[in-house]
């Protein structure tokens, strides 16, 4: 499933152009997302590593990048260049997010209400393939959800 990115070209060509980067300083690149809100223009870049993102980190892909960025100006609109971490809750977009959290717990919510289990709901992620993920619902069982009628799929930490 691609990215959910905003302003999804934009994104994508400034994912590819940052990967190497991001890559050979240890780190991976989350999500990228290109977003207006109000008059103003914002590139967030979600960087991630196993023992988790600091600020540093942050700090030093974003003094890598924006250099990076200046040179192939890649954007046409003034924008605010934001490096930071998909927190704790992150939510799970691409197919390798969600392969990497097999049987963690997830908070969905979906589009419209599932019969039983309403619009938002938690469990435990059981499966996933490029249309569908298969979550364990307490009282309910296993169920098959479209990832294309989600909101969002987060990382939940709960007792299920």
């Amino acid at each position: 499933m691609p990215s959910k990115n905003h302003g999804g070209n934009t994104a994508k060509t400034v994912s590819e152009l940052i990967m190497p980067v991001i890559s050979d300083m240890g780190l991976s690149l989350w999500d990228v997302r290109f977003l207006k809100e109000g008059a103003d223009w914002f590139l967030r870049v979600y960087i991630d590593k196993d023992n988790g993102i600091n600020i540093e980190d942050c700090e030093a892909v974003s003094r890598a990048i924006d250099t990076l960025l200046d040179e192939a100006d890649p954007i046409s609109q003034s924008y605010c260049l934001e490096v930071c971490s998909p927190g704790i809750e992150r939510e799970l977009l691409k197919d390798e997010h969600f392969e990497a959290f097999l049987e963690s717990g997830v908070l969905i919510k979906m589009i419209r209400p599932l019969e039983k289990v309403g619009k938002e709901f938690k469990g435990i992620l059981k499966s996933a393939d490029k249309s569908n993920i298969t979550v364990m619902v307490e009282d309910y069982g296993d169920i098959i959800i479209p990832k294309k009628d989600t909101v969002y799929v987060k990382l939940d930490d709960f007792d299920a």
